[in-house]
């Protein structure tokens, strides 16, 4: 396609609906006293001239202001759906398990159709890229062609542009002293001033133009610190839980750091103590006045070998609170929870008829021993546990997870009497015999606890940049919401004086300024044509 070349001498681009230079109308229209368009200066932008190759069909579909919307709205609707369920990295208990045994059919359904991890799926990192391309293509396709057309602008203007700008209006031929006066008034007003020929163009605030195109600058800078979070290193969330005397590697940093729980504290408030929370307590029986965790921050020496214990080398002693979080190189670790956690469980070999014990073992239910030798030819093997214990559909029994919340077991118990052995299911506080006519039994003795302290580890790598494109965005609103794009033409024409005038917003503002920049001259004020138009319409 080719260019298109004014009688003017400016080359403007196919597609052209104004000269950049002159403002003469190239593609002409059929009613030509319709105040001609000025939203883009009339330039050509390539959604509206190129429609042959893939690259121009891609170009189009993005550059649509109405795609833009559609894909924000989707997004939100795929974000909203995000938030109905728990996400998956909030929940202890494998996904296919928990949404359907807290949700029903629903969360099963919600577990199938991939919205337990929605927001780092791959369909939703789509949604945000196409949005991110719109901005850009968007953006390109009409701030281009507008700052050439801005740029190319010359002072003496074509008569059809003028006469059909919003504000217009005809004089006789002025002095010099009015010119004097009007330029004066101007500067006075900021406005920067070109002169050719006797011709005058004021104009100030066009960088008011870039406004939307700064907003969406912004927002691909926010846009693209959201998505790195999803890069590994870059952003950090997990959750962690060290139970008491424990060390465990800290979740996202490649085994490089290790928290040491020396030891959990809980403290209540006391009403006879603490008065101000006297009702409280009162109320609501206890008030927590601390969680706190005392740990041990520690840092890999060196490297090691797979299954190799590590070296440790002491960072930090460190007493962590609710908003007081242990911080280091860029990892925040935060107490955000506890709990009382099941740590050992003891049992008795006991004679049921006699209800003698044989001897006694405890269970370590996090490393359990396969096999517990009590002598005298008596021992107690492990055939199954279940740490979190419950039946199956079909009957057959099985564990949620893996964290020792119900645990039961099925012992093989050998006697001198019972070579063999003898089998035995028992849970907390019970003995199941499924397994036919025992003269022994596993009888329960007593459990311990331990305290397990809860942790979000936390890292954003990515936060300045999602600073940076909100103060981005926050500057292209106020660029264009505060300050709006003036420009007075004044033109000799035929021996008089044409007055025309064009803002982006705000007409009122610039007819007000337009009368005092006329102020103490022989010139008469131009009139706002749309005025006339609507008063036209509502007499016909």
């Amino acid at each position: 396609m080719n260019d298109v070349k004014c009688e003017c001498g400016h080359v403007n681009p196919h597609g052209t609906v104004l000269c950049e230079a002159c403002g003469k109308e190239l593609i002409i229209q059929t009613n030509t006293d319709q105040l001609i368009d000025m939203r883009y200066e009339g330039s050509a932008r390539r959604s509206q001239t190129y429609n042959k190759t893939i690259i121009d069909k891609i170009w189009n579909f993005f550059s649509s202001v109405k795609v833009g919307v559609w894909l924000i709205i989707i997004t939100l609707i795929a974000s909203s759906l995000g938030t109905i369920l728990p996400q998956e990295m909030y929940i202890d208990l494998p996904a296919d398990v928990y949404y359907e045994q807290e949700y029903g059919w629903f969360g099963k359904l919600y577990y199938q159709l991939g919205f337990n991890n929605l927001y780092s799926s791959w369909w939703y990192l789509v949604l945000i890229a196409m949005i991110g391309i719109s901005l850009v293509i968007c953006s390109l396709d009409r701030v281009v062609p507008l700052y050439k057309a801005l740029k190319a602008q010359r002072v003496t203007r074509h008569e059809g542009f003028l006469k059909r700008q919003r504000v217009f209006g005809v004089n006789e031929a002025a002095s010099e002293s009015d010119f004097s006066t009007i330029k004066k008034h101007l500067q006075e007003r900021r406005y920067h001033i070109r002169e050719e020929n006797g011709d005058i163009l004021a104009e100030k605030g066009r960088f008011s133009r870039w406004g939307p195109y700064v907003n969406h600058v912004g927002l691909i800078i926010f846009l693209f610190g959201g998505m790195l979070r999803f890069i590994p290193g870059m952003y950090v969330n997990e959750d962690l839980w060290v139970r008491e005397g424990e060390t465990a590697v800290v979740p996202e940093t490649d085994g490089q750091f290790y928290l040491q729980n020396n030891k959990f504290i809980l403290e209540h408030y006391d009403k006879n103590k603490d008065k101000t929370f006297e009702k409280a307590i009162d109320k609501a029986g206890e008030v927590v006045k601390n969680y706190q965790s005392n740990v041990v921050l520690y840092k890999r020496v060196g490297q090691n070998l797979p299954g190799e214990k590590p070296t440790l080398k002491k960072v930090k002693d460190y007493k962590v609170r609710v908003n007081l979080p242990l911080t280091y190189e860029g990892y925040s670790v935060f107490q955000a929870s506890f709990r009382n956690e099941l740590n050992k469980m003891s049992f008795g070999l006991t004679n049921k008829q006699s209800n003698k014990s044989m001897g006694e073992l405890t269970i370590d239910l996090r490393d359990p021993k396969m096999k517990y030798d009590l002598g005298n030819g008596y021992s107690v093997e492990i055939l199954n546990y279940f740490p979190d214990f419950e039946f199956a559909d079909n009957g057959e029994p099985t564990t949620k997870s893996r964290v020792p919340n119900n645990p039961a077991f099925v012992f093989r118990m050998v006697t001198p009497d019972k070579p063999k052995g003898e089998t035995s299911f028992v849970a907390i506080k019970q003995t199941i015999e499924p397994f036919g006519d025992n003269r022994y039994k596993m009888s329960f003795k007593g459990i311990k606890t331990t305290n397990v302290s809860g942790f979000i580890v936390r890292k954003d790598a990515t936060l300045w940049v999602i600073i940076i494109g909100g103060i981005i965005f926050m500057i292209g609103v106020i660029q264009g919401a505060y300050w709006n794009h003036r420009r007075i033409w004044l033109q000799n024409k035929n021996g008089e004086v044409w007055i025309a005038a064009h803002t982006n917003k705000n007409w009122y503002g610039l007819k007000r300024e337009i009368e005092s920049v006329l102020a103490d001259t022989n010139l008469n004020i131009p009139i706002d044509q749309a005025q006339i138009e609507e008063t036209d319409k509502g007499g016909v």
